[in-house]
């Protein structure tokens, strides 16, 4: 990510946290106007989200710090830590919505004041839905997995509304209070499983995974159009940490040639990836012929005989 991109994803952090406490604000209000179990478990959740922000908010800025001399590839995986921390306090909030909603399954009441509840609830889940979309795209465009994961967070905390609200309209319409506290349990059990998808793609994103096919595929035809004068790449490997993506991969050249022309085919070829994939770390193992050459190879156009 260029410095403009690293700005633009740690403002969207940023504004994060004052809205996750508005949101949390008027969700813990609808449940203290409704006395209703199932708005407080969404107004737990949306506690988390304010935990998730500020936490998505330090290491992004971490994560942007240049590479050091403790750090020489930079710091890029702590958006990671970001987002494993926040699926651990999903998984916390969705305890607690549990701890709540037990005892209250025992003694169900009816709510008090529902249209008014229902109403700033809805609206909640509108900011919500809103502030989702926006991070989402965002984390995609700016490969930010702490971004990615606070706005599906977010998003499931905009489906967990949806499910409350219908749920408590049907509780108001039969007059089954035990609709409360049992909708307050489904919830929880939806939160567990998000919070399980937040925690697994972070961890294999900790584990060095691969960028996925159809960019790989990108990379290689960088690679193939640009590779002329060379006799050959192999053992072609990337992986992506944050923001950023690794290339790495062996080209095999003449045995007599030069190394300032070798030098200028690894130029090429670097110019041809970060057009694909600006700001990747490049990494090229120049080989004379003879070498024997393992892994995935990639099939030159205009190779030399």
């Amino acid at each position: 990510m260029s410095v403009s991109d690293n700005r633009t994803v740690l403002r969207l952090a940023f504004w994060g946290i004052p809205l996750a406490l508005g949101v949390m604000g008027l969700k813990m209000l609808a449940w203290w106007v409704t006395g209703s179990v199932a708005l407080l478990s969404d107004g737990l959740e949306s506690t988390v989200n304010v935990i998730a922000a500020v936490i998505a908010y330090a290491m992004i800025g971490y994560a942007a710090k240049p590479a050091d001399a403790g750090h020489p590839f930079g710091h890029h995986k702590a958006e990671y830590i970001s987002a494993v921390i926040e699926g651990v306090l999903i998984v916390v909030a969705a305890l607690l919505i549990v701890w709540e909603a037990v005892p209250a399954m025992m003694a169900p009441v009816l709510l008090d004041a529902p249209a008014l509840g229902l109403a700033i609830n809805f609206v909640a889940g509108v900011i919500n839905a809103v502030w989702a979309y926006v991070l989402i795209r965002a984390g995609r465009q700016y490969r930010s997995p702490a971004l990615s994961a606070d706005g599906h967070h977010i998003l499931s905390d905009v489906v967990t509304s949806i499910g409350v609200l219908i749920g408590l309209v049907l509780a108001i319409a039969t007059g089954y209070a035990i609709l409360d506290p049992l909708l307050a349990v489904i919830v929880a059990c939806n939160i567990l499983f998000q919070g399980w998808i937040v925690i697994s793609r972070s961890i294999d994103g900790l584990m060095d995974r691969a960028v996925p096919d159809d960019e790989e595929e990108a990379i290689k035809q960088a690679i193939a159009a640009n590779a002329k004068g060379s006799l050959g790449v192999h053992d072609l490997k990337t992986r992506q940490a944050g923001a950023v993506i690794f290339v790495d991969f062996h080209m095999v050249v003449p045995e007599k040639m030069a190394v300032g022309e070798a030098h200028d085919i690894c130029d090429r070829i670097e110019d041809a990836i970060r057009k694909v994939h600006p700001g990747a770390k490049i990494a090229i193992h120049v080989e004379p012929e003879g070498e024997t050459a393992h892994g995935v190879r990639v099939k030159v156009s205009g190779v030399r005989k």
